[in-house]
């Protein structure tokens, strides 16, 4: 034991280590997700979270030693959203010929996850603070982190809210619209986008191109909705 700690702490000196470690983790999650018939609940981002959690807390590494490798994971996510373009692109006939569906449907859908979870938070009697960073948990985390900062929440809550919130989406969301009896892709993916941002989108590529171009469009509508949105009614609501 002591000399792999002293072999990790060697190798924990170079920030390879952990964009290494995260991708082994995701690739992990991976296969036990195919080997499981694609059971979403183990969706390959939680596994790979809970991977990372066990080893960063085995071995005492900070979060911020973990990043210095993970940042160029992190980086990617830009591209990876701007190449959700790519699929919308593709289904462009479809997203014109359901705009005005698409509109009533980012209303409710912005506005029912926003109060929802303000909704829910409040009656368990969270704090003012708590409602605050989870009231745009549904949009990426960019732009929902940017939100609670400007009404007063924690940040750093809100991107974990986040996350989990994807997770959850993306794991129960497929289930719960074959219960509702959703069978049409582009409801499916935009229904999915709306409430479960990128995690969700990842997972509705998986399954249908259509329901992945719409679920990246719920997305970034979704963003810009909240954006506006929230803001206003939090103002008008308390204050």
């Amino acid at each position: 034991m002591a000399d792999f700690r002293g072999i990790w702490v060697y190798l924990s000196a170079s920030p390879l280590l952990h964009l290494t470690l995260t991708l082994m983790a995701f690739q992990a999650g991976n296969w036990l997700y195919r080997r499981s018939g694609r059971n979403p609940i183990f969706n390959p981002v939680l596994v790979a979270i809970l991977i990372l959690i066990s080893v960063l807390m085995e071995t005492g590494t900070s979060y911020e030693t973990y990043f210095e490798g993970a940042q160029f994971v992190h980086f990617l996510l830009g591209p990876a959203t701007v190449a959700l373009a790519i699929p919308l692109y593709r289904q462009f006939d479809h997203v014109r010929r359901s705009a005005a569906a698409i509109l009533a449907s980012l209303l409710v859908g912005s506005l029912t996850a926003a109060t929802s979870a303000v909704g829910i938070a409040w009656i368990m009697g969270a704090n003012r603070l708590s409602v605050i960073s989870i009231a745009p948990k549904s949009v990426t985390a960019p732009v929902a982190m940017g939100l609670a900062k400007q009404l007063g929440g924690l940040p750093s809550l809100t991107a974990m809210l986040v996350v989990l919130t994807g997770i959850v989406g993306a794991m129960l969301g497929p289930l719960l619209l074959n219960l509702l009896r959703v069978r049409d892709w582009q409801a499916r993916g935009f229904a999915i986008g709306t409430a479960s941002h990128g995690i969700g989108t990842a997972r509705a590529l998986q399954v249908n191109e259509v329901a992945g171009a719409f679920s990246g469009l719920a997305m970034g509508l979704n963003a810009i909705a909240t954006s506006i949105l929230l803001p206003v009614a939090w103002k008008l609501v308390f204050g």
